[in-house]
């Protein structure tokens, strides 16, 4: 069973609100459970209840992060060690987005999630951490001002997108490929604002946007204006630049239209005088 060797060492586990250690820790996380279809029948018993419990974690991270204020979602590898190349950009991205006004939402790990959650504690900024149920305990790194515990992937990912203007992904593996085709798929198909999309670390990249480049686009799987939704630099400095601009163009066009609307408004309202 994978919980006796990871509980022998006094590791913990958290499901939801509940801390685990030892026997006690499960051999399967929620996600496993909810989307296995072995049970037959008994999802008619079982799947109510967790429709309950899914709806609680929305219902909890809306209101743990509805005041958070202007924020970037900061994504990247658990696995990058603490004073790496890597880490220290992660940490220079925290800090830069953090004294641009910006709070920092990260997975709440290790690695990348960590750096730039100190970058932004220790300049001052909002530090945010989304963690999530895991087989294997991360736990939530101690640079995290606001933390938020998930069992539910796709809870957790609602929360990274919603309260997001933008999204650095630094180096990573699977679970930051994930997040960010997720955030190009939302962005593409207009479910999302058209935040910027920076990846940071041209080396690690490259290879990726010449195969979009290439057979990708040269099949027809997605459209040239598609890869324009993705920024490629190579230092912090240049990522939270990037954001800021688009930001600020944004929020102009927001403030066009909301002065648009009140002219038509006003124009309406003389109009049925006259």
């Amino acid at each position: 069973m994978r919980s006796h060797d990871r509980g022998a060492n006094g590791s913990v586990y958290r499901k939801g609100p509940l801390q685990l250690r030892r026997d006690q820790i499960p051999a399967t996380t929620s996600d496993e459970r909810l989307l296995s279809g072995a049970d037959g029948a008994g999802w008619l018993h079982s799947d109510p209840w967790r429709v309950m419990r899914i709806q609680s974690e929305f219902v909890e991270g809306f209101g743990a992060l509805a005041e958070v204020g202007p924020a970037v979602s900061v994504f990247g590898s658990a696995r990058t060690p603490a004073g790496s190349p890597d880490y220290l950009i992660g940490e220079a991205v925290g800090r830069g987005l953090a004294e641009a006004g910006y709070g920092v939402i990260t997975g709440g790990g290790p690695g990348i999630m960590e750096a730039a959650n100190k970058g932004a504690s220790e300049a001052g900024g909002l530090s945010v951490g989304l963690g999530i149920e895991l087989p294997f305990e991360q736990g939530m790194n101690q640079w995290v001002d606001l933390g938020v515990n998930f069992r539910y992937f796709f809870a957790r990912k609602t929360m990274f997108v919603k309260y997001a203007e933008g999204f650095v992904v630094l180096p990573g593996g699977f679970g930051t490929f994930d997040e960010l085709f997720e955030a190009l798929t939302l962005v593409q198909t207009h479910k999302v604002t058209e935040f910027p999309i920076v990846l940071v670390g041209v080396d690690y990249w490259s290879g990726l946007l010449e195969w979009l480049r290439g057979p990708v686009l040269g099949r027809g799987m997605i459209a040239a204006a598609d890869l324009d939704l993705i920024h490629l630099v190579d230092g912090a400095d240049e990522a939270v630049r990037i954001v800021c601009e688009r930001g600020a163009e944004l929020r102009a066009a927001e403030q066009a239209a909301v002065e648009e609307a009140t002219r038509a408004e006003r124009e309406a309202s003389e109009s049925a005088v006259s």
